[in-house]
């Protein structure tokens, strides 16, 4: 009987669409859904980068240079130097998204049979990328109580094995929003440099860091052997759609290893390049609003969320997501029961089950990252609706006060 690849059988689905489904037969029936699952961004795309694609003076959209085109490189490279990372154009491939870079990277810094540690919770697509390319992920877990504090060192040496080769954290954090200090990153490089790894650093989220200074392993002393970052253009300029990544390292070897995979695959996309060339050109001001934006977003919802009885919400410091506990006996559960039997005034909401961000299996079942990434209006609404559903849901896991109200919810 034909069956499918292994890779294929052990492929997870994606912890922010899973309830997708869901969420689409809720809007068939009339209800408001708001999408608090994804880091997809209302900011509005720069108008000058969209402009810059639309008056291309373009007659035949060929293929790139493999590692991108010289002139966005060159503009990209700049973008780096102001903040402050050693970085040249010959550093630099462009990638079909930050998600190419990430499996470039993987392809290039680790065998099949490999272990790379990750600090768990981490964003989903890992799990996926490391499938693919044939590599352990082993876990080192952080936790809620300190806000997902990097873990202690010792547990990472406690996982070290023959086999590992790396370590990738994602700085800002999707799904818990944390930013590690520079003390925490030069610790896990000092880690890096004793055992001969690489450090993999997915910092897609540095324009957005609220209460401290962004750091990036590659200005660390000592990264020029060890750190490869990934990076994207899809949360900077809110440009998801534009799928222009890169991967950036000083290690040559590594370089030349992710450009022959860049090539095989010809080029990354001419248009987006084209937009991300545009939005490079901005003027540092650019990100004054957005940050703002998302700072009182981040203030919003983690007010509202620390304010519901059984909640438990750290602050997070960057990125724009939150990964909070609720009083619920499984996140999964209850956020198919949120699009399936909840409804506040028409609307309710869609969120992302935390399991699917947690390689230690049982872990998460009762978290829950929200992404704010809509306007404050809607944000207020989604979590209104959150707040109710709490109340009336027949799986909360502690009792409610006597006198609390429910009315007006619709079950």
């Amino acid at each position: 009987m034909l069956e499918v690849s292994l890779r294929g059988q052990a492929m997870p689905v994606s912890p922010f669409r899973k309830l997708a489904p869901y969420a689409e037969a809720a809007r068939l029936q009339g209800k408001i859904v708001y999408p608090l699952n994804i880091g997809q961004p209302d900011i509005e795309t720069p108008p000058a980068a969209l402009e810059a694609v639309r008056t291309a003076d373009v007659r035949v959209l060929g293929y790139s240079h493999g590692a991108g085109t010289e002139s966005y490189r060159r503009k990209l490279a700049a973008y780096y130097q102001r903040a402050s990372l050693p970085v040249a154009f010959e550093d630099i491939i462009v990638t079909t998204g930050g998600s190419e870079a990430i499996l470039f990277a993987l392809l290039t810094c680790l065998n099949p049979g490999d272990e790379v540690i990750i600090p768990e919770p981490f964003y989903g697509t890992y799990t996926a990328f490391a499938i693919a390319a044939g590599v352990t992920i082993v876990p080192v877990t952080a936790h809620i109580e300190n806000g997902f504090a990097l873990p202690p060192l010792a547990d990472f040496e406690r996982v070290l094995s023959p086999r590992t080769r790396a370590i990738l954290i994602c700085n800002p954090s999707n799904p818990t929003g944390y930013v590690y200090s520079r003390a925490e990153l030069e610790s896990i490089l000092g880690l890096c440099k004793a055992h001969d790894l690489y450090l993999l650093s997915d910092e897609a989220y540095r324009e957005f860091c609220y209460d401290a200074p962004y750091v990036s392993a590659l200005q660390l002393p000592g990264a020029e052997q060890h750190v490869v970052v990934v990076d994207t253009i899809s949360k900077r300029y809110s440009a998801c759609g534009a799928r222009v990544g890169a991967l950036v390292t000083l290690n040559k070897q590594v370089y030349m290893a992710a450009f022959r995979f860049a090539q095989m695959r010809v080029s990354p996309p001419g248009l987006g390049m084209l937009l991300a060339e545009a939005a490079s050109e901005l003027p540092e001001s650019y990100f004054d609003e957005s940050k703002a934006e998302y700072l009182a977003r981040r203030d919003l919802t983690v007010a509202r969320l620390q304010a519901m009885p059984g909640v438990v919400c750290p602050r997070p410091g960057g990125a724009f997501y939150v990964l909070a506990h609720l009083p619920v006996d499984d996140t999964e559960e209850f956020g198919r029961w949120l699009l399936e039997s909840f409804s506040y005034e028409n609307q309710t909401l869609m969120l992302s089950p935390a399991n699917g961000f947690y390689q230690t299996p049982g872990l998460g079942r009762q978290e829950v990252r929200l992404a704010y990434v809509l306007n404050r209006t809607d944000l207020a609404a989604a979590l209104t609706c959150l707040e109710l559903a709490l109340l009336a849901y027949p799986g909360r896991t502690e009792p409610l006060p006597a006198a609390e109200a429910t009315t007006a919810i619709t079950i």
